[in-house]
């Protein structure tokens, strides 16, 4: 049988899913498992690294029952997941402990205190992002300090993907993307111990595994992972980027065209450009963003996140359905959402400002600022509830102006996806504070 179907897995922070491609990229089926993970006192949150397994075999098998003889038609499998965090094994490949994920902020208290040391600023400087709680560098100096009898079990530190990796192939490995932003130097598209030293991890270095680029490089799929899964013995599997650059390359933010930037509209806002070379590369005086390299040889992708984007949204809506809930009047989240894009585009601009920071975290991009709360601005008798929903927009239409200002000139065109990329108005909106044109992805996976 012809061998004409690419696997691909996301081991997301909420859903664990399988999608087949065909060679030329159409999407042929998918199948997903909602992820879990545990939330405790002290900012831990942690997950069990066997039942990630488990749920990404289940996930497979799910899929081979959407596409028909899947087994035999499968030409690769590539692998991404959820990036930083902290999944550590020992010499014989078993878990030591549950995963640090990327929403930990045990290390929160250590972050602050190297961003306001004279550490930071070289910091950023080699790994071109900034500092935060949910890296694997700042998570390990926390297990070092506060739990050196786990690290003492630890042979190898992987990231989410790269523990399935591990499962998949036998093979310790990380990517050239999680690689620099966890304790790396982003020119060198790897790790480097001048970092680990300022973090105060060298001793941690021997845990780092080999830097694989699954761009150029695959490994086979093993025979105890084949038996589990379904999928043939030996098949090529690439270790992809960490997940949001796979989703830019799937969105479109590679273009041999300059002046391209992709933007992500789900719960948060990712913004990024790709530089075609590192001298390309813009580092803000606010020490924030990402810089990660991108799978095409030379090429980086600088990115800025807003902590909440469509929170904003959401919160909104359900401010009205619980008004509305109230007085025994019954309309769902889909009756406000379908009314949204009109309603919207009637309200005149520029009336009220919002400044969208409605999580509890505060804001972490462009600038970062744990205490930034939500506000509207300007509100008059005449304002209504579109008024305020315009004013939300054009807040996160802002945002991202700002996160894209801090990476160099802004783009002339935006490729966007996520969620909120199917509204109208927003798009309208993002694309007229951006003063670009924006094309939005039709990829139902990217």
């Amino acid at each position: 049988m012809l061998r004409d179907v690419i696997v691909g897995i996301d081991a997301g922070t909420s859903l664990i899913k399988t999608v087949a491609f065909t060679r030329e990229g159409r999407q042929l089926g998918d199948f997903s498992l909602p992820n879990s993970y545990s939330t405790l006192a002290g900012g831990r949150v942690e997950q069990d690294m066997t039942r990630t397994w488990n749920d990404t075999v289940a996930a497979l098998r799910g899929l081979a029952a959407v596409v028909p003889d899947l087994g035999p038609r499968v030409a690769a499998v590539a692998v991404t997941g959820q990036g930083d965090g902290t999944w550590l094994i020992d010499d014989d490949g078993r878990p030591v402990a549950p995963a640090l994920l990327w929403l930990d902020s045990r290390a929160a208290r250590l972050v602050e205190e190297i961003r306001g040391s004279e550490r930071n600023a070289p910091l950023y400087r080699l790994t071109g992002s900034g500092l935060n709680a949910c890296q694997q560098g700042p998570q390990l100096a926390w297990l070092q300090a506060h739990a050196p009898q786990t690290l003492s079990r630890a042979a190898t530190v992987f990231h989410c993907k790269d523990w399935l990796y591990f499962l998949l192939t036998g093979q310790r490995a990380t990517d050239p993307s999680e690689a620099t932003f966890t304790c790396g130097d982003f020119r060198k598209r790897g790790f480097d111990p001048d970092t680990a030293r300022m973090i105060g991890i060298s001793d941690l270095v021997r845990l780092f595994p080999e830097v694989v680029d699954g761009v150029a490089v695959t490994h086979p799929l093993g025979a105890d992972a084949a038996a589990e899964t379904g999928l043939p013995q030996g098949v090529p599997v690439s270790l992809g980027y960490v997940d949001v650059i796979c989703n830019a390359l799937g969105a479109g933010l590679y273009d041999p065209a300059p002046d391209v930037g992709c933007t992500i509209i789900g719960s948060t806002g990712m913004h990024m450009r790709l530089a075609p070379d590192v001298d390309a590369v813009t580092l803000n005086g606010e020490a924030t963003g990402y810089t990660m390299p991108f799978p095409v040889p030379g090429h980086y992708a600088q990115m800025q996140s807003n902590m909440a984007a469509t929170l904003n949204i959401d919160w909104l809506l359900d401010l009205a359905l619980g008004v509305l809930a109230a007085e025994g009047v019954t309309r769902s989240r889909a009756d406000l959402i379908r009314r949204l894009d009109q309603q919207v585009l009637e309200a005149k601009p520029g009336e009220v400002l919002f400044h969208p920071f409605i999580s509890d975290a505060g804001e972490r991009g462009p600038f970062v600022a744990h205490e930034a709360c939500a506000q509207f601005f300007g509100l008059r008798s005449h304002h209504r509830y579109w008024d305020l929903m315009r004013a939300v927009m054009e807040g996160l239409a802002f945002a991202a102006r700002d996160c894209y200002a801090a990476m160099g000139a802004l783009p002339r065109e935006v490729r966007i996806t996520g969620g909120a990329a199917r509204s109208h108005a927003l798009t309208a909106i993002l694309g007229a504070a951006l003063e670009c044109n924006v094309r939005v992805c039709s990829r139902a996976e990217a």
